[in-house]
């Protein structure tokens, strides 16, 4: 009888230890997961390993380098966990000749700036200077002399929103290649009522093409060049095509 105590008293000392290991076991993963987060979050925000060391800048011609790194505001030697890379974009863009940007965090220490500028589409005179706006009306550049490549918006209030502004900028978007190399002015009086008129071409001399409201882009062109290749379109100054069921030559 006291034999056989003795055996389940040996049996049950291992059985005590057995069950004491999983109880410790999972106290010292925690501590070793703890551990590495808190040296991992000392590498990412606390430490110099994983600092801003430089900004790369990409995609710039009108926006010199300088002046786009001083608008970013990205302070070298900040943890590169820490920067926030929206509000670096929001700054960027409010360049005047920046219409949208891209930051990106390049690890181990470099802060990526991808820009894309605005591209003038015509130029406004004013007060003896050219004002070049983009497709959006949001002035790009100005210079003293009218740039060559761009044709020259008249519009009473040439601004961002405004109606007429916007119709005029969509047609000059909507129109084919070799009505738009030709195009060297654009009137609109109005949204409904927009003009253009186009340099010499083929023999034939300048023309107005009165155009109306944006759309139907390819069937007015398509109009515009059949008529130029019979006698009275060639000798036509002004062609009407606000209305492509109803055309008109004068």
């Amino acid at each position: 009888m006291a034999q056989t105590q003795a055996r389940r008293g040996r049996a049950a000392a291992p059985a005590a230890q057995d069950g004491r290991r999983p109880r410790w076991r999972p106290i010292g993963v925690t501590l070793l997961v703890l551990a590495l987060l808190a040296a991992a979050t000392w590498v990412l925000l606390g430490s110099r390993l994983l600092v801003v060391r430089q900004v790369e800048v990409s995609g710039t011609e009108l926006v010199r380098h300088d002046r786009l790194v001083a608008a970013a505001g990205v302070r070298l030697g900040l943890p590169l966990a820490r920067l926030d890379t929206d509000e670096v974009r929001a700054r960027v863009q409010r360049i005047r000749e920046v219409e949208s940007a891209t930051v990106r965090r390049v690890w181990p220490g470099t802060v990526r700036i991808e820009v894309r500028e605005r591209v003038p589409l015509v130029a406004v005179e004013r007060a003896g200077r050219f004002w070049q706006i983009d497709r959006f009306g949001v002035t790009v550049t100005e210079s003293a002399q009218r740039p060559a490549a761009l044709p020259v918006l008249n519009v009473a209030a040439p601004r961002p929103g405004d109606p007429a502004t916007d119709a005029a900028l969509r047609v000059v978007q909507e129109l084919p290649e070799r009505l738009a190399r030709r195009l060297t002015a654009v009137d609109a009086p109005s949204p409904e009522s927009v003009t253009l008129r186009l340099a010499a071409a083929d023999g034939a001399g300048p023309l107005t093409v009165v155009w109306g409201p944006p759309g139907r882009a390819e069937e007015k062109s398509r109009l515009v060049e059949a008529l130029r290749r019979t006698p009275a379109g060639r000798s036509a100054r002004t062609i009407d095509v606000s209305s492509p069921e109803v055309v008109t030559t004068r």
